[in-house]
């Protein structure tokens, strides 16, 4: 699988199925290796001599000066004392400008490794290469190379912080020393997985400058907004696995002071590096963010390294929960929980990585007797919510002992706080071995404004140990919905609590039973992972004026049918007969309704060929198979923004869909559009109407094409990457290019 947004080519990077995309520079020969991870080729380097050997890509690629350019590759090398990996910026005439190297790893490895570094396209450069070196101490000393990139810098979907701090490609400029510390970068060998791109070679590095609590925090300060949940988290690499290492997230005023601190300290279970969590709600006056990492009683020079730095609007752990994430997931502490009632003792379940379904922790409840003790969240506001009906989810395993029942309520509260009972609840039997999600559904009483999760777990042996995680309540919506849009000619479906790992496959249904695969962001939804428990799609290729349904296919592995659902019944009506619809499947954005002036006058060609027997009266004629319809369709555009969207729509020459109204004697066809023509309907110069031909082709619908969209790009994304809107002008040409990010040059 290419590496998204990769200027090399796909045989460049993943050197499958031959070298073809580089060439040497320095000292050494090329050829194919094997036992690559992305493909199983990779590029096989090997010195002429002893000292630094270079390749370099074929190939030279265009960038822009001034923008930020990243490259990575993952490295193989038992022998050398060295290895970098560089981007050479050249002139308009191939001459070299100046290179951007990385640091040089470590230490040698014969395991896949990262290297990677990032810079600034100088001035003048309109090319660039990729640039492979290591040092070696010998002759004929072979070094290994694949899964190499080229392009923007990879960042975070909604990071709040820029690149130059997320990572320590650039420089470690987006830090500086708290206490007792400095700052540098180094390149450890680390084996990342070949598709986890957010990862690169360069560390920052925090080394404690004598005995003692050492720390580092981020010069850069993004906005935030108060009573807005926040997450923070970054890969650290504690120098021992005693090291008490940590991670903050600072919340400060519109003045720079600091006015709440969140921490969460790692519980390592190696000297690797490990993704530490943490969560928080921006206070009432807080204006920005920061974060910062350190070691507590670190030993001189002792080093904690970071990689991935990330803060961002914290995740719901089910759409619509009112938990915050930092009380259902326990990343950094017991996330606030009590018991209320009962012997068990709550803790943080310890180290990293033992007992978690979302994240790498888990509430940890352990019972000394056999007895039952009652588990409770603190208290979450349900706006508007009584009368209504909610949800309670957890995600529970058996770490010791047995238990022999777990119930799962919502405990009600008024304004006050004062309690108002409990929902009856839902009783489970929790075996060994397992993960097991358990929900339970109850109505808010009147007067309800606040409620908590509770758990009562019955342990029918002592020392018993409970993990509970992903605690949720929410309103409980319909798991499946359907809305006509008419205005913009599609139905709008949204799905519900989809379950993470399965697959999925959406079907339209028309009253007569014909089935059809709706399309989505990846084509046809025909057993497509499924990326979250929401998902809203929108079929702009549902028919007009007709009864329409969905069938929802749930499969928990490919070819084994889980589930179904379906949808009610819906209809999309057109308002005016005499109107259209132009629509582009893979890019819905461009769809245009226009005035329908003389419906085509249909052909079906047929290619044969006759021939004239002697002594025989009629000719033999040989036929192939009739062809679809052909014919030219007028229309009228009214104003001049439909004639700008109707050349939009006509430029790409995609195959489209025609639609026209129930009753016009047209059905719903996908077709192709050849030569255009547009006049004017009159000769005054400010007549906005103009008149169109199109010659239309039938076509079959495409079954490869997807639908365009922003995968996942917020604004937010937009904000922290382009300070001004001129900085978005000299990017993107158009609002469609921005959506789809799509950059010049």
């Amino acid at each position: 699988m290419a590496i998204p947004g990769n200027l090399l080519s796909p045989t460049t990077e993943s050197i499958d199925p031959n070298t073809s995309g580089w060439t040497t520079k320095l000292n050494c020969t090329i050829g194919k290796g094997i036992g690559g991870r992305n493909g199983d080729g990779c590029l096989s380097v090997r010195s002429i001599a002893a000292g630094e050997m270079q390749a370099r890509t074929v190939s030279s690629y265009p960038v822009v000066a001034g923008t930020v350019y990243y490259t990575f590759a993952d490295t193989s090398g038992a022998t050398s004392t060295g290895e970098r990996i560089g981007i050479r910026w050249l002139n308009s005439s191939g001459g070299e400008i100046s290179i951007t190297w990385s640091l040089s790893t470590l230490t040698a490895s014969a395991s896949w490794h990262r290297v990677s570094v990032a810079g600034p396209a100088p001035v003048g450069a309109t090319q660039a290469q990729v640039l492979l070196g290591s040092t070696e101490v010998g002759a004929s000393v072979s070094h290994f190379w694949e899964n190499v990139y080229l392009g923007a810098p990879i960042r975070t979907l909604g990071n709040l912080l820029p690149f130059s701090v997320e990572s320590s490609e650039i420089d470690a400029s987006g830090w500086t020393p708290e206490v007792n510390a400095t700052i540098s970068r180094q390149v450890p060998v680390v084996s990342w997985a070949s598709t986890w791109y957010y990862a690169g070679g360069h560390t920052l590095a925090v080394t404690a400058t004598s005995a003692g609590n050492a720390a580092a925090v981020t010069v850069d300060r993004p906005a935030v907004t108060p009573g807005v949940e926040y997450m923070a988290y970054a890969y650290l690499q504690p120098p021992t696995l005693s090291s008490v290492a940590w991670l903050e997230l600072r919340f400060y005023d519109a003045n720079g002071n600091q006015i709440q601190t969140t921490r969460a300290v790692l519980a390592p279970p190696g000297t690797g590096f490990y993704r530490q969590l943490l969560s928080d709600t921006a206070p009432a006056g807080a204006a920005t963010c920061g974060i910062a990492a350190g070691l507590d009683g670190a030993a001189a020079g002792q080093v904690l390294r970071l990689e991935t730095v990330v803060v961002r609007a914290a995740p719901e752990l089910v759409a619509g929960t009112v938990i915050p994430y930092a009380n259902g997931s326990f990343e950094q502490s017991t996330g606030g929980w009590t018991v209320p009632t009962g012997v068990a003792t709550l803790t943080r379940s310890t180290p990293w990585g033992a007992a978690g379904w979302a994240g790498s922790y888990s509430l940890r409840a352990s019972s000394s007797t056999a007895t039952a003790s009652t588990l409770r969240s603190p208290k979450a506001p349900i706006p508007d919510g009584e009368g209504l009906n909610w949800r309670a989810r957890i995600v529970t395993s058996v770490g010791a002992g047995a238990w022999s029942s777990v119930t799962v309520r919502t405990h009600w509260y008024d304004a006050t706080g004062s309690s108002l009972g409990t929902s009856t609840g839902t009783v489970y039997g929790v075996p060994a071995g397992s993960w097991y999600l358990l929900t339970a559904d109850g109505i808010a009483p009147d007067g309800a404004t606040q409620a908590a999760v509770e758990v009562v777990a019955t342990a029918s042996s002592a020392a018993s140990v409970l993990y509970v995680d992903a605690v949720a309540l929410w309103q409980v919506l319909p798991l499946t919905a359907v809305e006509a849009v008419p205005a913009d000619g599609y139905i709008q479906l949204t799905l519900r609590e989809l379950p993470a790992d399965y697959l999925i496959s959406v079907y339209r249904i028309t009253s007569d039973g014909a089935r059809t695969l709706v399309r989505g962001a990846d084509g046809l939804i025909d057993q497509q992972p499924i990326s979250g428990d929401a998902m809203v799609l929108e079929d702009h290729e549902a028919p007009l004026g007709v009864p329409v349904a969905y069938r929802i296919e749930l499969y928990s592995s490919p070819g084994v049918l889980a589930s179904t659902r379906t949808s009610d019944t819906v209809i999309l009506t057109l308002a005016d007969i005499n109107t259209t619809w132009l629509k582009d499947p893979g890019n819905p954005q461009r769809n245009c309704l226009v005035v329908v002036q003389a419906a085509p006058e249909w052909e079906r060609p047929i290619e044969q060929a006759s021939f004239v027997v002697r002594g025989r009266r009629n000719k033999v004629v040989l036929s192939g198979r009739r062809q679809g319809r052909e014919g030219d369709l007028a229309i009228w555009t009214r104003t001049d923004a439909e004639r700008q969207a109707l050349h939009l729509l006509l430029d790409s020459g995609n195959t489209l869909l025609w639609q026209a109204a129930p009753g016009m004697g047209v059905d719903d066809m996908y077709v192709s559009v050849a030569n255009i023509s547009e006049g004017r309907i009159g000769r005054l110069a400010q007549e906005q109407w103009r008149t169109w031909t199109l010659p239309l082709t039938e076509q079959d619908m495409p079954v490869t094409t997807a639908v365009n969209g922003a995968a996942g790009r917020t604004w937010q994304d937009v904000v922290a990457e382009f300070a001004t809107c001129q900085d978005l002008l000299d990017v993107y040409a158009t609002s469609e290019d921005l959506l789809l990010d799509r950059r010049m040059g």
